[in-house]
């Protein structure tokens, strides 16, 4: 009777143990996401009182182009910084990358909370800004593939899909807190407060949370999976070139996976508003009330669907999810034509797809590439795609919709990355329960035969 006891205690504290690790590797992989995320959500819906503040106020559209310029710009930059932070993660580890792009995406955003204007040292503010942002942008090409690549790799190998799931649930959370904090402010202060000190609050709150992320960051360990390269010394020495060499086909099913994430993704959360307001005729409150509540479906949904992918594997759960997209996309946007309640229930529709992506797309990209080069293919798949096709969608619809004259186009515009994704995602083999260490990874000549994990 004792020694079931023991064997009962004993598993009750392994449990505990493995649950507060995976918290720890949660927390230290999303809270880098959840800043970014925070950051990103500010400058955009600030872009009208940034534009004040740092162009010549003679001509205020040329101004807020000329931010949405510098937006552009920072997408523009960031597969430089994950070519630089993939390699760099490969060669030194998941931890040091970690910290060392939230340091510079935190310093970056405080100090554009703490820069003059243009009215106070001209010209110089806006090329400060571009600067900043450009440093911005650079630093969160490599916070994707860090954090990813740290949270497969620490995450048990039965709830990798969940564990890795956090990661999408700290872009939400970062986003919603931005768009929130906007909400107080321009609910609580007049123009002339929010354009001489208001736009400046959530760039400094911003800061602390970049602090308490690299503490959190700072202290954890590495990866097992890297940590055993490090033991075996076979950390390889280029791990770019060792990716292009071998795994191609690898990188270019994973940016498959991620372009039909990407589009979705910014089409639901934020061309929709737009298309809302200037196709539909809808109020912008209620069409930012949407926005909010599909972002809090996906805080629900996202881990759900990771949850889901461990039980029944990521093929099902991704090839549902894009199948689901490739047929419903054009009805959704007719549905949306009925009124607000058809508008409604498209928008949550297309919410929960995009969840059950999010859900799944990160991990089964981190499962497809060896611990060797994990950080470099998720690091170039996910920021080569962004700058591609993320970034363009508002542009791609305005253009596309004055083009044809159809509101309709979002629809095939989606189809065609659900498409995409779908057929990525059959060429994969699935992937759930294997291992992230390979022969390949602690023997010393790597091997350039494809995984057995993945086709």
């Amino acid at each position: 009777m004792r020694t079931c006891n023991s064997g009962a205690r004993t598993t009750e504290v392994e449990v505990a143990t493995h649950v507060m690790s995976l918290r720890r590797s949660v927390a230290a992989g999303a809270v880098g996401v959840f800043v970014h995320w925070f950051d990103w959500a500010a400058y955009a819906y600030l872009a009208g009182t940034v534009a004040t503040v740092f162009f010549p106020a003679e001509d205020s559209t040329t101004g807020l182009l000329a931010v949405f310029g510098v937006f552009a710009v920072s997408f523009g930059i960031r597969p430089i910084g994950a070519l630089v932070f993939g390699s760099l993660g490969d060669r030194i580890g998941r931890k040091r990358t970690l910290s060392l792009v939230i340091f510079m995406m935190s310093g970056a955003t405080l100090t554009i909370g703490l820069l003059p204007g243009y009215a106070s040292i001209g010209v110089a503010a806006p090329i400060l800004l571009v600067i900043l942002r450009l440093l911005q942008g650079f630093a969160a090409g490599g916070e994707f593939g860090s954090a990813a690549s740290f949270l497969a790799e620490s995450a048990p190998r039965r709830r990798r899909g969940f564990g890795v799931s956090w990661l999408e649930v700290g872009s939400l959370l970062g986003f919603l807190a931005g768009s929130f904090v906007f909400f107080l402010l321009s609910t609580t202060l007049d123009d002339t407060r929010l354009t001489s000190w208001g736009w400046r609050l959530p760039f400094l709150i911003a800061a602390p949370l970049g602090v308490i992320g690299f503490i959190i960051r700072n202290k954890i360990e590495d990866t097992p999976e890297y940590r055993a390269m490090e033991a075996n010394d076979t950390v390889p020495r280029s791990p770019v070139r060792e990716l292009l060499r071998s795994h191609k086909r690898h990188l270019l099913q994973a940016s498959g996976l991620m372009a039909a994430m990407h589009v979705p993704f910014y089409a639901v959360l934020t061309y929709l508003v737009t298309y809302e307001t200037d196709h539909l005729g809808h109020s912008a409150g209620g069409a930012a009330l949407l926005s909010t509540v599909i972002s809090l479906l996906g805080l629900a949904l996202v881990p759900l669907f990771g949850l889901l992918s461990d039980r029944v594997g990521r093929k099902p759960v991704f090839v549902g999810a894009t199948a689901a997209l490739l047929v419903v996309s054009t009805p959704a946007f007719l549905l949306m034509r009925t009124g607000p309640a058809g508008t409604w229930a498209a928008g949550l529709l297309l919410g929960t797809i995009l969840a059950a992506i999010l859900g799944t797309y990160a991990v089964w990209s981190a499962e497809v590439f060896p611990t060797r080069t994990r950080q470099s293919g998720l690091s170039i798949s996910y920021n080569l795609t962004a700058a591609l096709f993320a970034g363009t969608v508002p542009y791609l619809m305005t253009v596309l919709i004055s083009a044809t004259g159809s509101t309709l186009v979002p629809g095939p515009y989606l189809m065609v990355f659900a498409a995409g994704g779908l057929i990525a995602a059959l060429s994969l083999r699935e992937t759930v329960g294997s291992t992230l260490l390979r022969p390949e990874d602690i023997s010393d000549l790597p091997s350039r035969a494809p995984s057995s994990d993945a086709a």
